[in-house]
């Protein structure tokens, strides 16, 4: 699992993950996801394009982080699925905690609205 971050200017930052999001993977990355989502300060995007599998333990991380985002009044935002994981996130209805978006400018647009 590879985690990156950038910053979006004054009112966001996107975290880049790479890999998979099943047990290992999310042992491996759920501590600096969430200090790097918490500590930012600002609304968080999470660019899923590089995100090969997301497991039921991915999906608890991304529930958790954004419930802590929000107890700070920021919101996340995840972007650019691939198709299997796109599939899993609308089987679980996630997108009816958080939103998610085709690309960067529609998950930017989420923060707007």
């Amino acid at each position: 699992m590879e985690l990156q971050t950038a910053d979006l200017g004054p009112a966001a930052v996107c975290l880049h993950v790479t890999g998979r999001l099943d047990t290992p993977g999310v042992d491996a990355i759920e501590a600096r996801f969430g200090q790097a989502a918490r500590t930012a300060g600002k609304h968080v995007l999470v660019d899923l394009g590089n995100v090969s599998f997301v497991s039921s333990m991915g999906v608890r991380m991304l529930i958790s982080t954004a419930r802590a985002l929000q107890a700070l009044h920021k919101r996340m935002v995840l972007f650019s699925p691939q198709p299997l994981v796109r599939e899993m996130l609308d089987t679980v209805a996630l997108d009816q905690i958080i939103p998610v978006a085709s690309d960067q400018a529609e998950a930017l647009r989420h923060l707007e609205g």
